[in-house]
């Protein structure tokens, strides 16, 4: 007898029906999108006229997740960057001066004094006075040593230090820089991402390829340049001593000093430097766009707690010194210190707009880049064709869908027409799961659920089948229908299963649309599984129910 228990039938409908709320938004694109974007810029403190509005385009008790549409489909902004780690090399050893140099001054009656030398960014030339000791100098340098933090660098040292006549030279270790190469791509990674959410752009493509290269995407982003000039500024900033400045272009500096011009009402001078900052813009916790005292934008900012007592510290002993605010290798700014800056916070000031500050303060809240990138590639990808994308993609979903549901018709009569519906619910539950997880949707995600529509009618063509095998066998109309279903079970499964993996394992090696392709693939194969065993069984018992037919037609 065929019987399925009522909290099962409520519990399957349930199901349907959730799945179709969950993509009805995607039937009014352009509306939910506008509403959700309404709603973030809302929550992210915007007062903008006509939100209100914007928000009551779609009714908040209605779900509101759409499908991302995917770089090849909107258009947007393509780039291939490439980190340059060289230029953490020479941050790195510029930072280990002042720690070097205060514990050689320590022997200064043992080793006599010290003299940074001009040399290669990546290492750092100390002259000892007394060249019988350098040595000994040497060996002070080495106990500064840390071990490397990486399993392929595991009990090797961060520096290497060598001595050449008087001269102690200290540089990265080989394991040290590989670590640092590797730390630094990832935290460039991260920043980026950082960066772009911070714009509020639509599920972007940030990956690493290679060694020391990042992949980025940005869907329904006017160009690359404007991508490039959201993440292509460092964004460093520094706070360091002045040694001199000058109008004068031809200003040199000593070792261990740098020259650097001024920005905005300092670009007329020069500001010979001391190379090591006091505080850098890692210290930073928040900045925030402001103004200052004169009504000018401005950008505040706050170090954390190490930060602000390095720069309570200096500020008191250099009172009456000038100190330079650096922005990427611009002195934005040279104030003098005048009394004691306590508690870590201050203001930087400047010939700002107010969009100037407010992106100053997003580039260093979202953190430093800790080193420059080279753009490899770049490419702005048209909306033209992503509306062509999109018109291509509807008309082999459209063509395939509808040779499946006239196959499925003419070889099947009415079991034919309770699968097209099942068939129908199961592109819907489709489109629902992608919008509950967020998914990009791409041409390869496309082909994927095309052939979905392929895929979900094999089991409802096992289980006709085997309805037919049965009723050749004088069984009766009920029977036939519960054996074919529950013979047919194993070879639904066990043939879903095996494309499943396949999904699976091209999701795990794959990127980008390949991972598109085996999203859409397996979310397929699991709703076609649930409509073809659960959803089509209940219609057809439903249907015999009412109908109580003597003989089927299948």
């Amino acid at each position: 007898m065929l019987q399925i228990d009522t909290w099962k039938r409520v519990l399957i409908w349930a199901t349907v029906l959730a799945g179709l709320m969950l993509a009805m938004p995607n039937a009014f694109y352009t509306r939910v999108e506008t509403h959700n974007d309404a709603v973030r810029a809302i929550e992210n403190g915007g007062a903008a006229d006509g939100l209100a509005e914007q928000v009551a385009m779609w009714p908040e008790w209605l779900p509101s997740g759409l499908v991302n549409l995917g770089l090849d489909l909107r258009g947007g902004a393509h780039l291939l960057a490439e980190v340059q780690v060289e230029d953490v090399y020479r941050s790195r050893i510029r930072g280990m001066w002042p720690e070097i140099r205060d514990l050689l001054r320590e022997e200064r009656a043992t080793i006599g004094t010290i003299r940074r030398q001009s040399g290669p960014d990546d290492q750092l030339r100390i002259r000892v006075s007394e060249a019988d000791r350098v040595g000994e100098a040497a060996a002070l340098v080495r106990g500064l040593a840390r071990p490397v933090t990486s399993l392929s660098g595991s009990g090797s040292d961060d520096i290497e230090v060598s001595t050449d006549d008087d001269m102690v030279i200290v540089e990265l270790s080989e394991a040290e820089k590989l670590a640092t190469d590797d730390r630094t791509v990832r935290q460039a990674l991260e920043i980026i991402r950082n960066r772009i959410d911070e714009v509020g752009t639509r599920e972007p493509t940030i990956q690493r390829q290679g060694a020391e290269r990042i992949l980025i995407q940005v869907p329904g982003l006017g160009s690359a340049a404007e991508l490039k000039r959201i993440i292509g500024t460092t964004a460093q900033l520094t706070f360091q001593p002045v040694v001199s400045r000058s109008a004068d272009d031809d200003v040199r500096a000593g070792p261990g000093e740098e020259v650097l011009p001024g920005r905005g009402a300092e670009r007329d001078m020069s500001y010979v430097l001391e190379q090591s900052p006091v505080v850098t813009g890692e210290d930073l916790v928040d900045a925030q766009p402001s103004f200052d005292e004169n009504g000018r934008p401005a950008v505040t900012f706050r170090f954390d707690a190490s930060g602000a007592r390095r720069f309570g510290n200096y500020t008191a002993d250099n009172i009456g010194n000038p100190f330079a605010i650096v922005l990427d290798g611009e002195v934005i700014s040279a104030p003098t210190i005048q009394a004691h800056i306590s508690g870590g916070s201050g203001i930087i000031t400047g010939r700002f707009t107010v969009e100037e500050s407010t992106e100053l303060a997003v580039l260093l809240r979202a953190g430093a880049l800790p080193a420059g990138l080279d753009f490899l590639e770049e490419r702005t990808i048209g909306p033209e064709l992503g509306a062509d994308s999109i018109e291509a993609g509807k008309v082999a979903t459209i063509v395939a869908f509808a040779a499946v549901l006239v196959f499925m018709l003419l070889s099947y009569g009415m079991f034919g027409l309770f699968a097209n519906t099942a068939l129908i619910i199961n592109i819907g539950l489709i489109f629902g799961l992608l919008s509950m997880i967020g998914a990009t949707l791409t041409l390869p995600g496309i082909a994927g659920i095309v052939l979905t529509v392929g895929m979900a009618v094999d089991a409802n063509v096992l289980v006709f089948e085997r309805i037919r095998e049965e009723l050749k066998t004088a069984k009766g109309p009920a029977r036939a229908i519960e054996l074919g279903y529950e013979k047919a079970l194993s070879a639904i499964v066990d043939a879903n299963i095996t494309t499943f993996i396949t999904a699976v394992i091209l999701y795990a090696v794959g990127s980008g649309p390949v991972r598109g392709f085996a999203i859409t693939l397996g979310l397929g194969i699991m709703t076609s599984v649930f409509t073809a065993i659960f959803v089509t069984r209940l219609i057809i018992v439903m249907w015999f129910e009412r109908r109580r037919p003597k003989t089927l037609e299948v």
